[in-house]
């Protein structure tokens, strides 16, 4: 299965109030395991970035000023999450400004049934505590030391971590074999094969019949 973590920065909290998206970063998996097919772009927001939205993510006006505008990066956007499910967390929020933007170039907005968000499935899980991104990566010893800043790109990377561990699923592991790095999904292992339908060829079914007649022959006779 092919999933996208998706996570945006803004210049703020309301599209309504004018503040627009400046990051946007989606990390491809299949099966949970990075593809390393990555979308990931910085956004000129025309816009100033006030100073409380600086200080959480460190991506400054003058910064901005250079990159694109998202009308000419919406297509491409598009493009890459077709047909793909998204991983969000506290999705309503993210969504929310994509689907603004890409109302204001008349691009086909995100359908909800595309998103899974994972603070609706964090939420369910541990009712009453926090379940912010950085709570859930402490619950679940998920290493935070590189995030100094809100990044896009790397909180797509610790919401990975954080999904395993909301669904129960092993991460996948790193084998060191002749100095190099094999990625094995112990994820699939996991998977339920029980309700496999499993078709007997006509020898299998006869040495079958057979068994079953010798057990009720030494068992009740």
């Amino acid at each position: 299965m092919i999933e996208l973590f998706l996570d945006t920065e803004t210049t703020g909290l309301s599209y309504s109030n004018n503040h627009k998206i400046i990051e946007i970063a989606c990390v491809e998996t299949e099966d949970l395991i990075p593809t390393k097919n990555i979308f990931h772009k910085l956004i000129n927001p025309k816009r100033d970035v006030p100073n409380e939205a600086y200080k959480i993510h460190g991506l400054s006006s003058e910064l901005l000023n250079t990159k694109e505008t998202f009308d000419k990066i919406a297509d491409e956007f598009k493009n890459f999450i077709k047909d793909k499910k998204l991983i969000i967390h506290n999705a309503p929020f993210d969504i929310g400004f994509l689907n603004h933007e890409l109302r204001l170039v008349k691009v086909e907005e995100i359908k909800k049934n595309q998103v899974i968000d994972t603070l609706d499935l964090a939420r369910s899980m541990y009712p009453g505590t926090s379940n912010s991104l950085d709570a859930l990566c402490r619950k679940f010893n998920i290493d935070l030391t590189r995030r100094t800043k809100h990044n896009a790109l790397l909180d797509c990377e610790l919401l990975r971590e954080v999904y395993i561990n909301l669904i129960g699923v092993k991460e996948p592991k790193l084998i060191f074999s002749n100095e190099e790095e094999i990625k094995v999904s112990e994820i699939k292992k996991t998977k339920d094969y029980s309700k496999r339908v499993v078709q007997l060829t006509t020898e299998e079914t006869e040495n079958h019949k057979n068994f079953i007649k010798k057990e009720i022959k030494k068992n009740y006779y």
